[in-house]
């Protein structure tokens, strides 16, 4: 699939394309019982909405929904993504305590010769740092989320041209 090149032709196609994904929503949410919200912009960059309910009273209960699900999580003391780091924890202080050992029967086992690297254990501990990046990254969108507020009830304002 690609991108419709003549503008025109983008504006139609839109505008059809539009219609039937509309009345693909309200049959899924006729069908269903859902309650179902569509937003998309034009090309011209107009917004265009579909809710089997107001979409604003859509996106509202889906804030207030993930709000509660972040002070569940806050008031139990735990974020997902603490979860996830307080387990990450456990697993390469288990590491490192093998690691320990290992090299403790090395020593005891051939004192005079160099410790050889265990490639399995450098895999395990790289696989964990990107696990770390993972939950740093997720965590970071999450806070993004959080502090991205909005009213649809307000039509953008029109940008101020410059005069020259």
């Amino acid at each position: 699939m690609k991108i419709i090149e003549s503008e025109r032709a983008r504006t139609v196609s839109f505008s059809k394309r539009k219609k039937t994904l509309f009345e693909d929503a309200k049959k899924f949410a006729t069908q269903t019982g859902a309650v179902v919200g569509v937003m998309l912009f034009s090309p011209g960059g107009k917004p265009c909405s579909y809710g089997s309910t107001s979409i604003e009273e859509i996106i509202e209960n889906f804030l207030k929904v993930k709000l509660e699900d972040r002070q569940r999580d806050y008031v139990e003391g735990k974020s997902n993504g603490f979860e996830a780091l307080e387990d990450l924890h456990k697993e390469l202080q288990t590491c490192n305590e093998k690691e320990k050992k290992r090299v403790l029967m090395h020593k005891i086992l051939h004192p005079s010769s160099e410790i050889p690297r265990d490639k399995h254990m450098e895999d395990q501990k790289l696989a964990m740092k990107l696990r770390v990046e993972k939950i740093k990254k997720e965590t970071q969108n999450s806070i993004l989320v959080e502090h991205l507020k909005f009213d649809l009830n307000v039509a953008p304002e029109p940008e101020d041209e410059e005069e020259s």
